[in-house]
């Protein structure tokens, strides 16, 4: 499940850069046909997770992993990852738990 996952975000993430290309390139046509193709292909995937789930799932992994300093980061974001993956860019959960542990949590 988690490879699906992987494998449906990058298709996403392909069809989101297609779509911007098209509109800079003044391709309106090809630019709606794959918005309404990303509706489609979206139907499938879990639904993203809120700003307050992610920090509420940051707060239960730092918890668990005991983390006191970002040195813990690997072991918060291997707590992290099962758990919201395919919900959110793992680079966003990164900067977030960056940012709560820098701050002390």
């Amino acid at each position: 499940m988690k490879d699906g996952d992987e494998l449906r975000l990058s298709v996403l993430r392909l069809l989101r850069a297609a779509i911007a290309q098209y509109r800079q390139g003044g391709r309106e046509d090809l630019a709606s046909k794959e918005k309404a193709e990303l509706r489609i292909l979206e139907e499938f995937l879990p639904p993203p997770l809120s700003e307050e789930e992610l920090q509420a799932k940051i707060q239960e992994a730092i918890a668990t992993r005991w983390a006191a300093s970002i040195r813990d980061m690997g072991k918060v974001m291997a707590h992290l990852m099962p758990q919201i993956s395919g919900r959110i860019d793992g680079k966003v959960a990164s900067e977030k738990v960056k940012e709560v542990l820098a701050k002390g949590h």
